[in-house]
């Protein structure tokens, strides 16, 4: 009987350790499978930052080569039309101001590229900086005639590193260029502000709007394509991307990027 119990506890024994070796085992495995896949999630993300990374330097690059071409060349040509046109002489009144008025609208396409040129180029970005480069393309849609912007500032301008600054603007550019392009909006509205934590940008129009519900929709990729780049642009400096927009209340685009201590301040414009 004695030996029995003995029996039955080693049991006992062997069975509880075989369970805990068998725990020890499966809670191992679990956890070195989710490190594994951690890791593989980190180098996933890792490999989206490069390639886009890779992509908004190609697209840069494009952009300025494009930039300088149309300084360089095109430029150039249509400024020597229009020398050649100040340098004609004609003895018909009719004739002579037509050469008037093509010598007017060839002066008006080489500011027009002037202005193009400086918007696409990287360098002009860099050195008026983001707060001026964005109130400088609204001063060109106001030119246009064809719709009126208004910008408001508040707080106290902080610069960012060029690479931020650069992606900042390129996304201003994408959401203003949607308004221009879909909103059939009378008005832009651009608002800065500047906290003592964050920079805040924000893009408003009075235009059409739109159903933001088929973004969910994970089968529709076609579907707000330049508002997803605008995000994956916005999460590759660590600022928040966000949009609201309703049918008929038009669209709102807002951006918000932290502001660290080696950020450099100076005083915004009222």
């Amino acid at each position: 009987m004695q030996d029995n119990k003995i029996e039955y506890y080693q049991l006992i024994l062997w069975g509880s350790l075989i369970l805990f070796l068998l725990s020890f085992f499966i809670i191992t495995f679990i956890l070195l499978y989710q490190k594994k896949h951690k890791a593989f999630i980190d180098q996933k993300y890792q490999f989206q930052q490069t390639l886009l990374q890779a992509q908004l330097e190609i697209q840069e690059q494009t952009l300025k080569n494009i930039s300088q071409e149309i300084h360089d060349n095109v430029g150039q040509v249509l400024t020597l039309a229009k020398l050649n046109l100040a340098t004609t002489s004609v003895a018909e009144e009719a004739a002579s101001e037509k050469i008037k008025t093509s010598q007017q609208l060839i002066g008006k396409a080489i500011q027009d590229l002037r202005d193009l040129s400086r918007s696409l180029n990287t360098d002009y970005v860099e050195e008026m900086g983001l707060v001026r480069s964005i109130e400088y393309e609204l001063e060109l849609l106001q030119k246009t005639g064809s719709i009126e912007t208004e910008l408001n500032m508040e707080g106290k301008i902080v610069k960012f590193d060029k690479q931020k600054e650069l992606i900042l603007f390129r996304i201003v550019q994408e959401a203003i260029h949607n308004i221009m392009k879909h909103a059939d909006a009378k008005k832009i509205t651009a608002a800065i502000h500047f906290t003592n934590n964050a920079m805040q940008i924000v893009i408003k129009d009075n235009g059409k709007g739109f159903d933001l519900s088929p973004l969910n929709d994970a089968g529709n990729q076609s579907f707000g394509l330049g508002l997803r780049n605008m995000n994956s642009r916005a999460t590759l400096i660590g600022a928040l991307f966000s949009v609201n927009s309703a049918i008929g209340n038009g669209t709102e685009v807002s951006l918000q990027l932290p502001i660290n201590e080696t950020a450099n301040e100076g005083t915004a414009k009222n």
